[in-house]
């Protein structure tokens, strides 16, 4: 049985023990109720969604990619102030050059 509070919260009996007044449309429902709120449970699936890497339909690896040209700056960035870790940190977050991270 689940009851309706309001837009977003509901209650939910899974093992109800319904009775029906007998003098009106009154019900009387004995049960373990738990509290479901919709609003978190659609934060917590776009937080799921958003952490695991997205994956390719069916049949998508045999349509052809478009070739995507990487232009590669002459020389090496200035690297001073910024540390190593940060700069692998950035290539692989956004998978680019070191060069482009590093001018990021």
């Amino acid at each position: 049985v689940t009851v309706k509070k309001s837009k977003n919260i509901l209650f939910v009996i899974s093992k109800p023990d319904v009775h029906k007044s007998v003098n009106s449309d009154t019900y009387v429902v004995f049960g373990e109720a738990k509290i479901e709120d919709l609003s978190a449970q659609a934060q917590a699936s776009a937080a799921e969604q958003f952490t695991q890497p997205s994956t390719l339909p069916l049949g998508a690896d045999s349509v052809a990619q478009p070739a995507v040209e990487e232009v590669e700056e002459d020389g090496d960035a200035d690297e001073s102030g910024i540390e190593p870790k940060d700069i692998e940190l950035v290539m692989s977050q956004v998978s680019c050059s070191r060069s482009k991270a590093v001018s990021a």
